[in-house]
């Protein structure tokens, strides 16, 4: 909170008072747990670990609020937490009205927490999801013959590496944006969600706003890059230099993207009547930041026709690759339902036959295949569920329906005139609100690590 502050300030904004004030405030209920906890030996048992990951979530949410209360956007305390929540996950959904005339301290702060949330992200991916084996993510935690794999999920030799990484890509993304005509405070905060895939603008019109090719050029290149797996970047470092073509999940997610790109480009061109390269240039930033989860815009993606929006829709639920800063189903899950698919139509044409699925040459065990598929009927459950809920409340179908895909999956805008490209989360009911804040916090912590605490038998074992 005080790096704003110190923007703040040297903008001569009132607003460094109220980070000044959260600042000490939430330093002062940390330094208190400190003294209350420092004579305590802690040893988490796994129940302690679900609950310590969920609580994390929403306490660091609940801190970021304030600077919105007290500051000059002047948020009820809901739209307050809304808007935090969407920070920390990288959701980027927004209840500001006017982001062009907010000051520079808020707009920061906006990107920090989409920053430090992506960082958060990924390194409870690689540590705490494949020790609880979430939702399939014990794949990740699998023995290797290879001693350095074995230690990749650890958080402890491998965490300040992947910080350094994402420092990196953060910083190399700041500087080709300003050099390719980015002012150099849009350039820092823009980096900052573009890598962390958060999707946070200092604009109302998002990347619109630049109107610039190389811009959205280099945006959609570390979108990819902070959709990848991070373990990736790291075994390259390691001397693994082509592990990055061997990787199932990716080669499936640059498969995905070029062929809705290619779809996209050529409906474009039949329904808008666009110029081949408008019609690249659109297709391929907005698909790659809904499916990446992203959530920027650079045209209004509403005016792309039925068939269009059923596509968008459909993608935001697929998201980025296992490991990196996206949310959304994962590759890998998509993946191995495919395979669980092809492996029972096998069945069905040789049913004596044994077959089996690898998932980067490795083996998928049933157990596996039972955890994604559980995942999945959960995922499309709560999306029901909360689509209802928001319809119940009057909230048009399209607006209802994309609201609880947008917020489940992290993706941030959703689809038609109220959440849309051009549009914000401010006129919903507060209740809605709450609930899609909740549905945030439920998709980016993988559902199972939220739904097993209300299960009285997990506190009974």
């Amino acid at each position: 909170m005080f790096l704003p502050m110190i923007v703040d300030l040297l903008n001569y904004s009132d607003d460094w008072k109220t980070f000044m004030i959260s600042g000490l405030f939430t330093i002062a209920i940390g330094l208190s747990l400190i003294l209350i906890f420092r004579n305590k030996i802690l040893k988490l048992s796994v129940r302690q670990a679900f609950l310590l990951t969920v609580l994390s979530w929403i306490i660091v949410a609940f801190f970021s609020s304030i600077p919105f209360v007290l500051g000059d956007t002047k948020l009820s305390f809901i739209d307050a937490f809304f808007e935090s929540v969407s920070g920390v996950t990288t959701t980027g959904s927004t209840v500001i009205v006017d982001l062009d005339n907010l000051s520079r301290g808020i707009l920061l702060w906006r990107s920090l927490l989409q920053w430090f949330g992506g960082i958060g992200i990924i390194l409870l991916a690689l540590s705490v999801l494949p020790m609880l084996q979430i939702g399939g993510m014990q794949l990740f935690h699998l023995e290797s013959d290879d001693p350095y794999e074995k230690t990749l999920p650890r958080i402890g030799k491998s965490g300040l590496e992947i910080a350094s990484i994402y420092l990196t890509l953060t910083l190399a993304c700041s500087a080709m944006y300003y050099f390719s005509g980015m002012g150099g405070f849009d350039a820092i905060a823009h980096s900052m969600t573009t890598i962390s895939t958060g999707g946070f603008s200092t604009y109302n019109q998002s990347f619109a706003e630049f109107n610039s090719n190389s811009i959205e050029w280099i945006c959609l290149i570390f979108m990819i890059l902070g959709s990848l797996p991070f373990v990736i970047f790291l075994k390259s470092i390691h001397g693994d230099s082509k592990v990055i073509f061997k990787d199932d999940q990716i080669k499936l997610f640059f498969s995905i993207i070029v062929i809705l790109v290619v779809v996209m480009t050529l409906w474009l061109i039949v329904f808008s009547n666009q110029p081949l390269s408008t019609s690249i240039r659109e297709s391929a930033f907005n698909i790659v930041s809904i499916l990446t989860g992203t959530g920027y815009s650079s045209t209004n993606f509403n005016l792309w026709g039925s068939f269009g929006l059923v596509v968008l829709f459909v993608i935001m639920f697929i998201g980025g690759c296992a490991g990196s800063t996206t949310g959304g189903i994962k590759i890998f899950r998509i993946k191995l339902l495919f395979g669980a698919g092809k492996i029972q139509i096998k069945k069905l044409i040789q049913p004596h036959g044994v077959f089996v699925s690898k998932f980067n040459g490795k083996t998928i065990k049933e157990e596996a295949y039972y955890s994604v598929m559980g995942f999945f009927f959960l995922y499309i459950a709560l999306f029901s569920l909360v689509a209802a809920s928001l319809a119940a409340m009057e909230i048009d179908f399209l607006t209802a329906v994309s609201a609880s895909a947008s917020a489940i999956s992290n993706v941030g805008p959703g689809l038609g005139d109220i959440i849309g490209p051009s549009g914000n989360y401010a006129s919903l009911p507060d209740l809605a609100k709450i609930i899609l804040s909740l549905t945030m916090v439920i998709g980016r912590l993988e559902i199972f690590t939220f739904l097993v605490l209300l299960s009285l038998n997990f506190w009974k074992a």
